[in-house]
Order: structure tokens, then C-alpha cells, then sequence
């Protein structure tokens, strides 16, 4: 292979992933909205365990076409428990939890101190080390959330649990990034993706006969949203940021998901008519600064 043919074959990998990144900000922004949508609909617990069913469903099918197991070692079925009971089960409870006592600007915002977390995680655990365009790209862009949250921050709803269960959604899902990304290493994204959805719906099967009861007084447009969830923020989304993951550094591509809260913002513009406060719409302008900012080599 030539030296042209190998920088082109990097630029179109990097492009990929770069895509892959896009994709999985915008539909984890939509599922900001999705989650507020069905909060009268569904328990935290039952909210979780709908949409797991629906991404295991959906990713199992996938999986046995394309037929590409690979065998996980003993330390990587341990990484796969720590992450598919944390991320997929601990951070959406305790998110949808959150998101029923606080508003979503403000989810979004204690969601956002997840990165900050990843790129401290990642440099220590993961040997990424702590580049200085990273650590003040993820300064600038965790003050462009704090802008959101301030901006949107219902005073008269929030609660101190609200708040906590904020925070919890955030430190689980720094811990579930920096245990996924060694497994990613030689097992495939789609088989990744899949068994953390697996592992995260047997650990919440206790919300099963409260799912069978809700779902059935649910109407046809709650039970769209929850497949929605399930299929695109869940299914798809997680499939892509484990694409991406496994080639890029953990704390790098963490930073990029302060791009979800301007997006939550404009998706509930849209689809809800709430119109962001100016303060908002400065504040996502911050997060793209300090996104790019942490771009820089």
C-alpha cells in the first residue's frame, strides 16, 4: 500500500467516524425531548427497560445476519457488566428520574459534567493523558452547558433530588465510557452495543410488570416514542459512538457531546415551541467554541 493510498484510507476512517459523531449527537439530543414527551407516560424504570427491549430486539436482529461474534475474555465480560448495568441501566434511570423533578435544560447541563469526568477517567485510566486544548475545550464548552442550564432552568420545579439524580446520570455515564472503550479495542461496536443493552434489560426486569401495566393504557403516539427511543437514540446512536469510539480517544470524543445540549435546545424549539432565552441560544454558540477548541492538536 502506498503512502497516498494509506493517508486517504485514515481521511475517509476519520470522515466515517466524524459522521458517526454527528449522528450520535443529534439523536442523543432528540432523547432529551423524546424522555420529557413520555415523563406523564412512563416510570423512570419502565421508561428504560421499553427501550432496551426495543434496542436488543432491533441490534440482536442485526447481529445474527451479519454473524461476526467474537468471543469476549473474562476481563472484557467484566468491562461489558460494569458497562451495560451503568450506562444503560443506572444513567437512563436515573436520568428519566431526573427529568421528571427538573427541567431539561438543567438535566442537560449536571448531564454535561459526564465529559469533564471521561477526559480526567481517560487520561488516568486509559494512559490519554491530559492535552491542554482538550481540558480548555472542555472548560469552555462545560460553561456554554452551565449558560443553557441557567437559561432554562425552571427554579419552581427543580428539586434537590432532581439535581442528585442529575449528577448520578452524569458520573454513570463517565464510568461507562472509560469501561467500554478498552472492550472496543478487538470486539466489534454492534456486538458491544448489543450486549450492554442485554445485560441493562435483565438488570431492570423488575420494571417489567409495571412496563406490561403502562404500556397498555399508553396511546399509539406514547408507544411511537418509546420505539423512538429504543430505535434511534439507543439502537443506532450507541452503535455509531461505539464506531467512533473505538477510533478516537475517549476524552476527545466525550467533549463532542456538549453539542447535545444547543441541539435539546432547538429540538424543543421545534417540536415542543418552547422558545429558547437568549442566554440559551449564547450559550450553545459557547459549546461549539469550546467543542472546537478541544478539536485543536
Amino acid at each position: 500500500m502506498t503512502r497516498r493510498s494509506e493517508e486517504n484510507g485514515r481521511a475517509e476512517g476519520s470522515g466515517l467516524a466524524l459522521g458517526a459523531v454527528a449522528f450520535t449527537v443529534v439523536a442523543w439530543a432528540s432523547a432529551f425531548v423524546a424522555i420529557r414527551g413520555l415523563g406523564d407516560d412512563f416510570g423512570p424504570g419502565p421508561l428504560t427497560l421499553g427501550r432496551l427491549g426495543v434496542a436488543v430486539l432491533v441490534l440482536g436482529g442485526t447481529l445474527a445476519v451479519r454473524r461476526n461474534w467474537v468471543r469476549p475474555t473474562r476481563r472484557e465480560w467484566t468491562l461489558l457488566l460494569v458497562y451495560g448495568v451503568v450506562w444503560f441501566g443506572v444513567y437512563n434511570v436515573a436520568l428519566n428520574a431526573s427529568e421528571q423533578r427538573i427541567d431539561a435544560g438543567t438535566a442537560a447541563m449536571l448531564v454535561n459534567i459526564g465529559p469533564i469526568l471521561i477526559a480526567l477517567l481517560a487520561g488516568t485510566l486509559l494512559n490519554e493523558g491530559y492535552p491542554r486544548w482538550l481540558l480548555a475545550g472542555a472548560g469552555v464548552a462545560f460553561a456554554g452547558a452551565a449558560l443553557i442550564g441557567v437559561a432554562t432552568a425552571g427554579r419552581d420545579d427543580a428539586d434537590l433530588l432532581g439535581i442528585v439524580l442529575g449528577v448520578a446520570a452524569a458520573v454513570a455515564y463517565a464510568i461507562g465510557v472509560v469501561a467500554q472503550k478498552p472492550v472496543l479495542r478487538r470486539l466489534p461496536s454492534l456486538q458491544v452495543t448489543w450486549l450492554g443493552c442485554v445485560i441493562a434489560a435483565v438488570a431492570c426486569l423488575p420494571y417489567a410488570p409495571a412496563l406490561a401495566e403502562e404500556a397498555a393504557r399508553a396511546s399509539a403516539g406514547a408507544l411511537g416514542g418509546l420505539f423512538y427511543l429504543g430505535l434511534v437514540p439507543t439502537a443506532l446512536a450507541f452503535s455509531t459512538w461505539g464506531y467512533a469510539l473505538a477510533r478516537m480517544d475517549a476524552g476527545r470524543l466525550g467533549v463532542t457531546t456538549y453539542l447535545v445540549p444547543p441541539l435539546a435546545v432547538v429540538l424543543a424549539w421545534v417540536l415542543l415551541s418552547e422558545v429558547p432565552a437568549p442566554l440559551a441560544l449564547a450559550g450553545g454558540v459557547v459549546c461549539l467554541a469550546g467543542v472546537a477548541l478541544s478539536r485543536r492538536r
